[in-house]
């Protein structure tokens, strides 16, 4: 399930170099394979609990501008010998559901051009309770 949530950012501590911290959602009611698209001072930012672990990437492919984090989360196949078969890396892709443009979540790197093409990527922490974004 997608949700877009509208909030009105306060900041973090003084001196804590984090920036804006934005609570998300309440820890209980963001299972896992959710996410939840979050609108920060006019940048769409995706948040995504992948098995427990949290990510958070700008909503925008820099391929052409889809809402990346709408994308499915996958693993990819590996390297291997002719009629050989291995998936790895689970859950650590989005895919652009425009393009099939792949990026890696922790990164926001592409697999493709990881040193040209990629997507900025934000903290995301669980403090006391809530899902925080700090941008």
């Amino acid at each position: 399930m997608t949700e877009t949530v509208s909030t009105n950012p306060g900041t973090s501590g003084p001196g804590t170099g984090r920036g804006t911290r934005v609570v998300v959602e309440k820890l209980a009611d963001f299972p896992w394979g959710e996410r939840r698209i979050v609108d920060v001072g006019g940048r769409s930012i995706g948040v995504i609990n992948v098995g427990g672990r949290f990510h958070a990437l700008r909503n925008n492919c820099p391929h052409h501008g889809a809402p990346l984090c709408e994308g499915v989360v996958k693993g990819t196949m590996e390297s291997t010998p002719a009629h050989e078969y291995s998936y790895v890396r689970h859950n650590e892709y989005i895919v652009c559901p425009w393009h099939g443009y792949e990026f890696t979540l922790a990164t926001g790197r592409s697999i493709v051009d990881p040193d040209k093409l990629r997507v900025r990527t934000y903290e995301v922490v669980v403090e006391g309770g809530d899902v925080v974004l700090y941008v």
